[in-house]
């Protein structure tokens, strides 16, 4: 099934909840998760956080959206005791308003629906979209990288955090916005399986472009 057939009406919804949010102060991880989100557009429109610790967020580029939930697991992860439960959902908007949890269409559907089936099986990221092949190729390796991201040390997530959002960046001066050396930058980025994360992404992307 294609899920590009209207490009410009396609986008990608992330909608989650903060896991272990009442054993930690709202005030360090809102303003970490508020950062996140408004990278990607304005609030309420693009991007809301409601019943005090789920939020949605919209992703006009679909290429993008694996990105978004991976960078904002890590800047999570790296407060300690925090962790974050993400459904993507693929579709299209089918009508808008001054608040993106009053929004509607497919991506929207997609995305709710999941969020609330992952706390049933206990998993913390998934997507969903038209397409159920892709669905379950994209899922199966989601489900291998939780065994790693899930256990993502606060130093870990933090590490890859920084990585991801400066991908272009050395390690060396990774290392200098980290106040760390080159071999720990090394060493943590190993122990947090960035560059198969980063394959992760990619294959995601690749994925994506071959739905016709």
């Amino acid at each position: 099934m294609n899920i590009n057939r209207k490009n410009e009406l396609m986008i990608s919804v992330i909608t989650g909840d903060i896991i272990n949010s009442r054993k930690t102060q709202n005030a360090t991880w809102l303003k970490v998760l508020k950062k996140e989100l408004a990278k990607w557009g304005e609030s309420p429109k693009q991007w809301e956080i409601y019943r005090g610790d789920s939020f949605q967020v919209e992703i006009k580029s679909n290429e993008d959206a694996l990105a978004a939930a991976i960078q904002i697991k890590a800047a999570m992860k790296s407060l300690k005791g925090v962790d974050v439960r993400m459904a993507i959902g693929i579709g299209d908007k089918a009508f808008s308003t001054k608040s993106i949890t009053e929004s509607n269409g497919s991506a929207f559907v997609y995305s709710g629906e999941l969020v609330e089936e992952l706390k049933k099986l206990k998993l913390n990221l998934s997507i969903r979209s038209a397409n159920t092949d892709f669905n379950k190729e994209m899922n199966l390796y989601l489900k291998l990288a939780l065994i790693t991201m899930d256990s993502w040390t606060t130093n870990a997530a933090e590490t890859m955090h920084v990585a991801l959002q400066h991908p272009d960046k050395s390690q060396e001066a990774l290392g200098k916005l980290l106040g760390l050396k080159q071999n720990a930058i090394s060493n943590r980025l190993k122990r947090a399986c960035y560059y198969e994360i980063v394959e992760l992404m990619e294959m995601y992307r690749t994925k994506l472009a071959e739905l016709k």
